[in-house]
């Protein structure tokens, strides 16, 4: 039976207009938008604790993946529902304060899903906290180069990890590279995490220098693992845990044991039909990322010594 067009959905006492339903956003598996909402219906209590107070950086795909795609960061707060939360935050890059949507409940959600986002990009840190990121991240982008090297980079520098004593955990991109995040708990600047991150960047690349790269130039990291330690400045953003991204066969970015993280790992094996029952067997995996975060200063000395 057909899905209808167009419906309003009730999400507690607040009520989302959902349109254009039947449209195809994945033409090669034939997925709609509304199997999009339905997957962020369902997925949104495990989602939304990493999105709580986070600005949001609206990725908006409203013809699908293979359609024209745009940012949107400024919100007009006129066109928002009145229980649509925002913060206002002053960007330097645009000189001007902006309307950034906070994502605080399911309703908000898939008013976003609704727009078209398929992906749901949140800020490392909170409005509340905005100069001080929750975590770092370290994004391992292949450029014409196995996965299976994607894996090996992410295993050294969970080596080094384990040798300075800290946490990371370690994710899916949801499209072909991993992303590695070591709790921060807002104790820190993101100036001060972005120089720790470039210091375990080059670790990592001092360990594998045949096939990793820190050169941000397209042209100098051919064939390499790049190892991106730039996403770590104010107003960056990167999908998040459980977030569909606009890739075939609809890949999501998931959570990993660190054992799952060899050889024989594949991002496709993750996507919007396989994620509730991995999480319904192995939990998820993402919470120690909110966690206690590192201490910086003993960190720096410890690193020294590696």
């Amino acid at each position: 039976m057909p899905t209808e067009n167009n419906k309003t959905i009730p999400i507690g006492n607040k009520e989302v207009k959902c349109t254009n339903l039947n449209k195809i956003y994945w033409p090669e598996e034939q997925i709609t938008k509304n199997e999009l909402i339905d997957y962020y219906l369902r997925m949104g209590k495990y989602l939304l604790p990493y999105l709580k107070n986070r600005p949001q950086s609206l990725n908006r795909h409203p013809d699908g993946i293979t359609g024209e795609s745009f940012f949107q960061k400024d919100m007009h707060v006129a066109s928002l529902p009145d229980w649509a939360k925002t913060a206002r935050l002053y960007s330097s890059s645009n000189d001007k304060y902006i309307h950034y949507l906070l994502c605080n409940d399911l309703a908000t959600l898939i008013y976003m899903a609704n727009l078209g986002c398929i992906e749901i990009n949140p800020w490392h840190s909170t409005y509340d906290n905005p100069d001080n990121p929750d975590y770092l991240v370290l994004d391992l982008d292949p450029e014409d180069i196995a996965f299976t090297e994607v894996v090996t980079t992410a295993l050294v520098i969970k080596n080094i990890c384990d040798e300075l004593n800290i946490t990371c955990c370690c994710k899916t991109s949801g499209a072909t590279g991993l992303h590695i995040y070591i709790p921060m708990a807002a104790k820190y600047t993101y100036d001060e995490a972005k120089i720790f991150t470039e210091l375990l960047a080059k670790m990592a690349h001092k360990r594998l220098p045949e096939t990793t790269s820190i050169e941000r130039s397209l042209s100098k990291r051919k064939n390499k693992v790049y190892i991106d330690f730039l996403q770590n400045r104010k107003g960056q953003t990167i999908a998040a845990p459980y977030s569909v991204r606009p890739r075939p066969l609809a890949t999501v970015s998931a959570p990993l044991n660190w054992h799952e993280v060899n050889p024989t790992l594949s991002p496709q094996l993750f996507t919007m039909y396989t994620i509730e029952d991995r999480i319904q067997q192995v939990g998820d995996l993402w919470k120690g990322i909110l966690g206690k975060g590192i201490n910086l200063q003993k960190l720096l000395k410890e690193m020294q010594k590696v």
